[in-house]
């Protein structure tokens, strides 16, 4: 049993993922930083874009348990949720519900979510086995 303990590896494999951990972090960024928006915006911006957020993590989850091109589409999926929380932040920007320090980190956190988004697709793409990305 101690040697079960000792295992870094995860059972599910997007859990090994530095970008799934990248956009949990995300994800608690959001949640934090939309308790700042007025109550009366809940359901038509704030549930929204936490939505989106999640979004990201959940695409990167749900595609690694199937095979490439499918893993692949699914974080195609994960960047257009990037696309979605970079738009709610514009929106947030104009209704001055962020600031220009937090719209920075917002979209900084999105430029780096993006990019190695991209990497694992490249990565993905130039692999030259068949087989899947499945769990364990």
């Amino acid at each position: 049993m101690d040697n079960d303990a000792d295992k870094t590896m995860t059972f599910f494999r997007f859990e090994d993922l530095r970008v799934y951990h990248k956009a949990l972090k995300y994800v608690e960024w959001v949640h934090s930083n939309t308790t700042l928006f007025p109550e009366n915006e809940y359901q038509s911006l704030t549930l929204k874009f936490v939505n989106a957020a999640q979004a990201i993590a959940l695409q990167i989850a749900e595609g690694s348990s199937r095979n490439k091109t499918q893993f692949i589409y699914y974080l195609k999926m994960a960047k257009s949720s990037i696309r979605e929380c970079v738009v709610f932040t514009a929106i947030g920007q104009g209704l001055n519900y962020l600031t220009e320090d937090t719209i920075e980190q917002s979209r900084g956190q999105l430029m780096e979510l993006t990019k190695m988004i991209g990497a694992l697709i490249g990565s993905l793409q130039r692999s030259s086995s068949g087989g899947g990305y499945e769990e364990r």
